[in-house]
C-alpha cells in the first residue's frame, strides 16, 4: 500500500511542479486562458495538486523559536528580543503570490465541464489552502488586506488596499473552512488533504483564534472569543464521533508514542489524519532527520525536561531539589514520553554496541532529541519515514482545551480526550476534581492570565499539550495565543552539574566524563584517567560563559545548569506578538499603517 501511495503522491507533485512552471510562476492570465485550461475535472485536479504544500520533516526543527529548545540559529524572535527590530530590518513575509494562484482558481473553476459536487470538492480544496495561507498572515501581522479575488495590476483600489480588520479576515477564513468541511471528499489520493484534514485545520484555527482573543485585550475582541471556542468544540466533536480515528496504542507504553515518528507507513495508522509520505527507494526521500539528534543548531531545553510528570502522575517540580537533579536522575520514573522524545541514559545509537554518552558542547544543552530522529544506519530507511501532519491526538487536545476555556469541561470529556493520550503510555488519568483543587504553582506562575474554577485543569491541559506535541512545531504558536511571550525572555539552559569532577551519563553508576578547570590541560589519550570499565574518561574544560572552555556552566567552575547564551532578552507586550509590515511595502502602498508601536 505504501508503494502505491508514494507513486500516486509523487506523480501529483510532479504534475504540480510542471503546472507551476507553465503558469504558477507568472501572472496566471498571462500564461494560459481559463477558457482553454479549466475544461475538465482533470484540469481542476492538476491545478489543485500544484497547490499542495506540507512542511514535511521541517516540523522537527520548528520548536527553535520556543522555550522547548536552545538554538544557535538566527531565529527571528530571538533577534527581536536581543536587538533593535524595525520594519526595515526584519524578514519580509509580505508575499501574496500563492494567494493570487488560489484566487485565480476560485474565479475560474466553474468553467469546467464537471458535476457540481466535483467542482465543489476542488473549490473546497482551494478555500482550505486560502484559509491556511491567511492563518499564516494573521499570526504574523494580525490585520492584513483581505483579497477575495485575483488582483489586476490596473486595479488601483486593490493595489492600494489598506489593512482589513482581523475580525473580517478571520470570519472570511471561517467561511472558507466551513465550505471546505462541507464539500471536500473523504476519499482523496494518499498524502493529500481530505475532509478530515480540512476539519482538523478548522478546529486548530478556531482554537487559536478563540484563545488569542480571550487572552489578548489589545485586540478588543474578547467578547467574541467564545464563538470560536464553540466552533472548535463542535468540529472536534464531529471528528471524534464520525472520523473513525483512534489513538495508536498496541499496549506497549515504552514504544507506541515513538512509533508515530519513525514509521515507514503512517498512511494506515488510524491516529494520523494526514501524513506526508516518503519513499527514498522511489526518489521521494525526506533526506533524513539525523541533524535533529546532534549538535546542529538545536538542542532540547531543561525547562522542557522539567515539564514532564513523574510516572505516578505527580509533578516533577514538586520533588525536593528537583532543580539540582542531574541527567541520570532526571529520567528516572518519568512519563514514558520523555524517553521517546529525548535520548536517555543508556540510549544506544544504531551501529554502536554500547550506550551513547551525551556529547557536551558550547551553546548546547547536552540533551539530544530523538523524536523525529530515525535510529538507523540505513539511509533508505531514514529517508523513507513518513511525517504526521495532523494527528488525532491534537484533535483531542483541542477538544479538551476549548471545553475547559468555555468552562463546560467534564470528567467524561477528559476521559475521551487527553486521558486517552495518557493511557497510551500508562500514565494516571487527569482528574478534574484533583486538578481543580490543586493547581500547579509552577505553571500558574508561568501563565498568570489563567483564572477561574477550571484554572488547575487548564494548566494541566497546557502541560499535556506541550509534552504530547513537543518538537512538532506547535509550541511557539501556543505561547503567542496564550499571551505567554515573556516566557521566551528566559535564556534556555541545559543539564545540571554541581561543579567540576566525574559524572555518569549512561546510568550504570560508572563515570563517563570529567569536567576540569580551564587552567588544566586535557591529557593525551594514553594519560587520560580510565573508569572501572577500563575506558578513558571524556574530558571537558568547564567555566563561565565566554571563557576559553568547552562547556559553559551557570556558576562557572562552581557548577549549575549548562548555559547556552547570556545576551539579555526583552519581550515587549503587545508589540512583539506581531510583526511590522516591511518598510518597502509601506512606501509602495501609503494606505498601509503600522500597528502596536511598530516603526
Amino acid at each position: 500500500m505504501k508503494k502505491i501511495s508514494i507513486i500516486i503522491i509523487t506523480g501529483l507533485l510532479l504534475a504540480g511542479t510542471a503546472c507551476k512552471k507553465s503558469f504558477f510562476d507568472r501572472y496566471p492570465q498571462d500564461a494560459i486562458s481559463p477558457q482553454l485550461f479549466f475544461k475538465s475535472e482533470e484540469d481542476l485536479a492538476l491545478y489543485i495538486n500544484g497547490l499542495l504544500s506540507m512542511p514535511g520533516t521541517g516540523i522537527y526543527y520548528d520548536d527553535q523559536s520556543s522555550d522547548n529548545m536552545a538554538t544557535t540559529a538566527a531565529k527571528e524572535v530571538k533577534n527581536i528580543m536581543t536587538g533593535s527590530p524595525s520594519s526595515k530590518n526584519l524578514p519580509d513575509g509580505w508575499d501574496w503570490a500563492r494567494l493570487r494562484n488560489i484566487n485565480y482558481f476560485l474565479e475560474n473553476y466553474n468553467k469546467a465541464q464537471a458535476t457540481q459536487d466535483v467542482k465543489d470538492h476542488y473549490a473546497g480544496m482551494a478555500r482550505y489552502y486560502r484559509a491556511l495561507f491567511y492563518f499564516g498572515k494573521i499570526k504574523r501581522y494580525s490585520d492584513v488586506p483581505w483579497y477575495g479575488q485575483t488582483m489586476n495590476p490596473s486595479d488601483t483600489a486593490q493595489l492600494y488596499k489598506p489593512r482589513s480588520p482581523r475580525a473580517l479576515v478571520v470570519d472570511s477564513m471561517m467561511a472558507d473552512l466551513s465550505f471546505a468541511a462541507a464539500h471536500i471528499r473523504s476519499n482523496v489520493p494518499s498524502g493529500t488533504p481530505n475532509v478530515w484534514a480540512a476539519k482538523a485545520l478548522f478546529a486548530r484555527i478556531a482554537l487559536y483564534e478563540g484563545t488569542y482573543r480571550k487572552y489578548h485585550p489589545e485586540l478588543n475582541l474578547q467578547a467574541t472569543a467564545g464563538r470560536f471556542l464553540d466552533t472548535a468544540i463542535n468540529v472536534t466533536q464531529d471528528i471524534i464521533k464520525n472520523g473513525g480515528f483512534t489513538i495508536y496504542n498496541t499496549g506497549n507504553p515504552a514504544q507506541d508514542y515513538a512509533t508515530l515518528f519513525y514509521s515507514q507507513d503512517l498512511l494506515q495508522n488510524k491516529e494520523v489524519i494526514l501524513a506526508y509520505p516518503y519513499d527514498a527507494s522511489k526518489s521521494a526521500s525526506s533526506g533524513g532527520t539525523g541533524t535533529v539528534f546532534g549538535d546542529y543548531e538545536q538542542s532540547p531545553s531543561r525547562d522542557l525536561v522539567q515539564s514532564y510528570l513523574m510516572k505516578d502522575g505527580t509533578r516533577y517540580t514538586d520533588q525536593p531539589g528537583y532543580d539540582q537533579m542531574q541527567f541520570v536522575q532526571e529520567f528516572q520514573n518519568r512519563d514514558p514520553r520523555l524517553k521517546q522524545t529525548l535520548a536517555w541514559p543508556g540510549f544506544v545509537k544504531a551501529g554502536d554496541n554500547k550506550p551513547y554518552i551525551q556529547r557536551l558542547n558550547k551553546n548546547f544543552s547536552g540533551y539530544h532529541q530523538i523524536k523525529g530522529f530515525t535510529n538507523t544506519t540505513d539511509n533508505i530507511m531514514a529517508g523513507s519515514v513518513d511525517v504526521p501532519m495532523y494527528r488525532y491526538a491534537e484533535t483531542l487536545l483541542i477538544y479538551a482545551e476549548a471545553k475547559a476555556e468555555q468552562a463546560s469541561l467534564t470528567q467524561a470529556d477528559l476521559d475521551q480526550s487527553i486521558n486517552l493520550l495518557r493511557a497510551r503510555v500508562q500514565m494516571p488519568p487527569v482528574s478534574l476534581a484533583m486538578a481543580g483543587a490543586d493547581p500547579d504553582m509552577v505553571l500558574a506562575a508561568r501563565y498568570p492570565d489563567v483564572s477561574g474554577p477550571l484554572k488547575g485543569v487548564i494548566l494541566e491541559i497546557r502541560r499535556e499539550r506541550r509534552v504530547e506535541l513537543a518538537m512538532e512545531g506547535y509550541r511557539f504558536d501556543d505561547l503567542m495565543r496564550w499571551h505567554a511571550g515573556k516566557l521566551l525572555a528566559k535564556q534556555p539552559e541545559g543539564m545540571y552539574f554541581p561543579g567540576l569532577g566525574k559524572f555518569d551519563l549512561t546510568g550504570d553508576g560508572i563515570p563517563d566524563i570529567i569536567l576540569i578547570d580551564q587552567s588544566a590541560d586535557i591529557p593525551t589519550d594514553d594519560k587520560k584517567e580510565k573508569n572501572s570499565l577500563g575506558v578513558n574518561l571524556i574530558y571537558y574544560k568547564a567555566g563561565s560563559f565566554g571563557d576559553n572552555v568547552t562547556v559553559y556552566m551557570k556558576n562557572g567552575t562552581a557548577g549549575g545548569a549548562l548555559v547556552t547564551e547570556i545576551t539579555p532578552r526583552t519581550f515587549l507586550e503587545p508589540q512583539y506578538y506581531y510583526r511590522p509590515i516591511p518598510y518597502t511595502q509601506m512606501v509602495l502602498n501609503p494606505n498601509l499603517k503600522q500597528i502596536f508601536d511598530w516603526q
